[in-house]
């Protein structure tokens, strides 16, 4: 939206029965200069039919990745140059698909703006987020293109010898592709993004855009897209690694974790979340601050619990939860996905991450 639409949206909320001519006063413009705004505003999709029926939107809005992830198991010793043995599984997965399919399971409307392949994965891939309840109007699917892709081979104790991140179609998250989806985006609670994204649309995203933003790092590689401009988010979701690597302070204890996320809120950051692995999660907001430990629970798989994090965060932060209480939604949201063996648990709801949170505090 232009700022003189901002301006006359505003007005409409204030007042939806205001007339043209009251608007064109307000606004010290032509009325007809009104309605030409106000016809833009209606296909932007933030005025709904006659009578100034402005849309409102309590969606969390996610960008990034969409992955097919594909991981084979040896059943003995991996030998090279040759067939191994083994078991190979398929399951949907991306960072960003992952927080989005989190959100939904806790009853969030989720609007996902994703990039996907013109073929039987990208079809899988667009139908699944469909049944799970996404809103993915706004993604893009790229002709004659190949999904984004993510092949791992594992040996028989299941250590990953060797990956390959086939992701080149995350290059169409361009600049011109996040402003032409601007009004969606600014319509929303807030808009989580993940360092798979170009790190010239990052920067333009952080610089360019009102809403809330909530930075998944993804990898220290990737995190480092982001090193310049990091103040310009409003909730940032490091592990230690990253947190270190953003910062350029080593952490070896509770004053080097207060240190580091200090840095962040200096540069402008609102909210820190280090991961801290199985020593828990050190958050702080400059007036709260603290470390959550782990909750108690059998551990079946570790893939996925940053994902299942951030979305608890997020689900906190727009029900305007304390930080501290935000953190607890995520650590239980954690507890689910490592309880699991897939990377998103079945039993991911509200009434689970309750339920845990209560048994554990």
């Amino acid at each position: 939206m232009t700022n003189r639409e901002k301006e006359i949206l505003e007005w409409i909320k204030e007042n939806p029965f205001i007339s043209q001519n009251e608007l064109a006063e307000k606004a010290k413009i032509t009325r007809s200069s009104v309605a030409v705004h106000i016809s833009n505003l209606i296909k932007k999709g933030m005025i709904i039919g006659k009578g100034y029926v402005v849309k409102e939107t309590n969606s969390i809005v996610v960008i990034g990745g969409s992955n097919i992830d594909i991981c084979a198991e040896s059943y003995d010793t991996l030998r090279e140059f040759d067939s191994n043995p083994g078991k190979v599984s398929t399951s949907f997965g991306g960072v960003a698909r992952n927080i989005a399919d989190n959100l939904t399971r806790l009853g969030e409307n989720v609007e996902f703006i994703s990039i996907f392949g013109d073929d039987i994965n990208g079809n899988e891939l667009k139908r699944n987020c469909k049944l799970l309840g996404m809103n993915i109007d706004n993604s893009l699917t790229v002709p004659n293109s190949v999904s984004s892709t993510y092949i791992s081979i594992l040996d028989k104790n299941k250590d990953m010898k060797v990956a390959i991140s086939a992701m080149d179609i995350s290059e169409n998250f361009t600049i011109d592709f996040i402003e032409n989806r601007r009004a969606v985006i600014e319509s929303g609670k807030l808009c989580i993004v993940d360092t798979n994204l170009p790190e010239e649309t990052l920067k333009y995203l952080a610089n360019s855009f009102e809403v809330p933003l909530f930075l998944d790092c993804v990898s220290t590689i990737k995190a480092l897209k982001v090193r310049e401009f990091i103040g310009k988010f409003h909730t940032i979701k490091p592990n230690k690694l990253e947190a270190e690597s953003l910062s350029g302070i080593e952490i070896k204890d509770d004053d080097d974790l207060e240190r580091c996320a200090n840095f962040f809120l200096e540069k402008g950051v609102k909210q820190v979340f280090i991961s801290l692995g199985e020593k828990g999660v050190y958050f702080s907001n400059g007036d709260e601050k603290g470390r959550l430990a782990p909750f108690s629970t059998k551990i079946l798989n570790t893939n996925g619990a940053g994902d299942a994090f951030m979305a608890g965060i997020s689900h906190g932060y727009i029900n305007e939860y304390s930080i501290e209480e935000s953190c607890k939604i995520g650590v239980a949201c954690s507890t689910l996905a490592i309880s699991s063996l897939k990377t998103i648990s079945d039993d991911m709801s509200l009434e689970n991450v309750n339920r845990i949170k209560e048994e554990n505090l």
